[in-house]
């Protein structure tokens, strides 16, 4: 079997990529917990060390994956099996497009449940069921919301079968169509929520908290955060850009397409910041509030304001779509490898995954409710779900294909993908090879609690790594050279 098979479907241009990339990596958690970890981690410090490791870790990452992608050509178990095989290894490493592909459908499966509350929240909006005059108020809301399996259930279940239309329809129809209004509306949307913030008359004071930088906020909590957030956000080792990857015209440029991703996820999370902080600081609320500030903190502060019920309707609508655009890129792995390797129809591949995915976020719902006594360890299906995702298996199956990619196939597969010079790739090849793997780990270990790495606001010594890093490099550049020009 040959590593360079013929695409079955092909995104109809660049941009149709670059839409539905920068969809799966916006999703909630750019709007969601991109502002409400920057108020908690000192604003302008934290989103500065956030950018720096977007460079190191989350760029070199996306692009092995879109270059794996393109290059087998299909799911990520499939895709990943082609190009091990064309540098002759053998077909266990496939076993990282395994992971991948249900690290994005579990991830799916409790996302669903957040994404129904966007939905019920919208819904609250516009039928006047979001009224309170304090945050316990709106916090007695969010939980009788929970509390109601059938509401909860319902939201859920919307989104759900939304999600599968898209899909369902196929790459250019459904999931490129969609994403080229859904995109495009969604900052749209969030202009408008900025020059409704620029009247709120806290503006100042969140164009302050985002981008004024306090050395002594930059804590090693803070980095790591950053740099997992900056992991995350991507939609990485989720199955997602890999697949999007595998439709990608052979004349696009992969560099130039995952930065132009990397800046656009970017933009949208600082300008959901530019859109959120000057409203909640106009109306004397906390940032750093958690993840209650979305749900609890913004509706009564939009309250308090002129219009603010058409407002927070738009942003309801905005966060909705959001939603959307990240749950059709983690079900389309699943979707693909049922079409393209077991040659079911797209069709039927996508209402059998709908139908496991359905009972999957069913129990996830389930854990705010009926069965809120039924733990394991203490975790609840939602928690396990999330547990399990987020701590293993996203810092493993992005560490597995850094390695992949420096250590294990052959160079000129990459060198021939991304069409870099060769400076430039001996400088992409040291940042997979040492610069990300040791990001992604220094994640996962401080996630599981392995071992204490606070250092207080001591950020000196996070430089002091990085300088030995760079040591190490320049020591084994004349090698890495070497081997490039191999």
């Amino acid at each position: 079997m040959t590593a360079r098979q013929q695409p079955k479907n092909l995104w109809l241009g660049r941009w149709g990529f670059i839409l539905a990339a920068t969809g799966s990596a916006v999703g909630l958690g750019n709007i969601w917990k991109f502002p409400y970890m920057t108020g908690e981690y000192g604003g302008g410090a934290f989103v500065l060390v956030y950018l720096a490791c977007i460079l190191a870790v989350g760029i070199p990452v996306m692009m092995i994956e879109i270059g794996l992608g393109r290059r087998g050509r299909g799911s990520p178990i499939d895709a990943i099996r082609r190009v091990a095989r064309e540098s002759g290894r053998g077909g266990l490493w496939s076993l990282l497009g395994w992971m991948a592909m249900l690290c994005g459908f579990m991830i799916l499966s409790f996302y669903v449940v957040v994404a129904g509350w966007s939905f019920s929240y919208l819904w609250k909006t516009v039928s006047g069921g979001l009224v309170g005059s304090e945050v316990g108020d709106m916090a007695a809301i969010f939980a009788a919301n929970n509390a109601d399996p059938w509401a909860l259930g319902g939201w859920s279940t919307l989104v759900t079968l939304i999600t599968l239309t898209i899909v369902g329809k196929g790459v250019q129809q459904g999931i490129e169509k969609s994403v080229s209004w859904m995109m495009p509306g969604m900052v749209i949307m969030l202009a408008i929520m900025i020059g409704y913030a620029m009247l709120s008359g806290g503006f100042g004071d969140g164009v302050d908290f985002l981008f004024s930088f306090e050395i002594g906020k930059l804590t090693s909590e803070g980095l790591l955060a950053a740099m997992g957030h900056a992991f995350f956000t991507l939609s990485l080792a989720s199955g997602a850009i890999l697949t999007y990857g595998s439709y990608l015209p052979d004349n696009a440029s992969i560099a130039r397409t995952t930065f132009t991703v990397a800046i656009a996820d970017t933009l949208v999370a600082l300008m959901a910041g530019l859109a959120i902080f000057p409203v909640i600081f106009a109306n004397g609320m906390d940032p750093a509030a958690g993840p209650g500030l979305l749900f609890m903190s913004l509706p009564l502060a939009f309250q308090a304001m002129p219009f603010g019920s058409v407002f927070m309707a738009i942003f309801f609508v905005m966060l909705s779509m959001a939603a959307l655009t990240s749950a059709i890129s983690m079900i389309e792995a699943t979707v693909a490898w049922l079409n393209e390797s077991k040659g079911i129809s797209r069709i039927k591949a996508t209402c059998g995954a709908g139908i496991v995915l359905w009972l999957l976020s069913t129990l996830a719902m389930l854990s705010f409710n009926l069965g809120a006594d039924w733990t394991i360890a203490g975790k609840h299906a939602f928690d396990w779900l999330d547990y399990l995702t987020s701590r293993f298996m996203m810092p493993l199956g992005g560490l597995g294909m850094a390695l992949l990619a420096g250590f294990v196939l052959r160079h000129e597969i990459f060198r021939s993908e991304l069409g870099l010079s060769n400076t430039q790739h001996a400088l992409w090849l040291f940042m997979v090879r040492y610069v990300s793997p040791l990001g992604i780990m220094l994640v996962f270990i401080d996630s599981l609690g392995l071992m204490d790495l606070d250092m207080g606001s001591q950020w000196y010594w996070w430089l002091g790594v990085l300088v030995a890093i760079t040591l190490i490099g320049e020591s084994l550049s004349p090698r890495i050279k070497r081997q490039l020009a191999a």
